[in-house]
């Protein structure tokens, strides 16, 4: 029977250990459209940086949810997708809150910094480097919330 439970066990770890690797490429991904669209709004000038991180937050959101959806839990379906939906939404507004307050402290902080530390010719401006690292950030800190709130809240009809 201790063989048995023990091999449960490694069972389900490597099973939770594998869809948090799909989780954090399905992010990867949010990841590169956030960033993308971050730089398309704010170094155009549409939108200041503050906002245009939200915007952008928003489009890796319905990215994320609908790879999550797909590959990281397709044995997820006793809930209907507009429920979990909404949960995810809710996780990841949740995400929001958390990520906004850093990000704009850390932008300004690397902003004040970067022309010191950069190269005089460098490729990217202080701002362009300050946004990237300051978002590289914030999405690592999230990435942690998002991954156990969804996996025990929007996700938990997975064995």
């Amino acid at each position: 029977m201790k063989r048995y439970n023990r091999m449960k066990f490694l069972y389900i770890q490597t099973k939770e250990t594998g869809r948090f690797f799909r989780f954090a490429i399905v992010g990867s991904i949010g990841a590169v459209i956030d960033l993308v669209t971050l730089h398309l709004l704010a170094d155009n000038g549409i939108l200041p940086a503050v906002w245009a991180q939200g915007v952008s937050f928003v489009c890796a959101v319905f990215s994320n949810f609908m790879w999550n959806r797909l590959w990281t839990y397709p044995d997820s379906r006793s809930k209907t997708m507009s429920k979990q939906i909404i949960q995810f939404i809710v996780v990841s507004l949740i995400g929001l809150g958390i990520r906004t307050p850093i990000f704009d402290w850390l932008n300004k902080l690397f902003i004040k910094l970067a022309p010191g530390i950069l190269p005089k010719k460098f490729f990217l401006t202080p701002a362009e480097v300050s946004l990237t690292i300051a978002l590289a950030v914030v999405i690592v800190i999230v990435m942690i919330w998002n991954f156990f709130a969804n996996r025990y809240w929007t996700y938990n009809d997975v064995s």
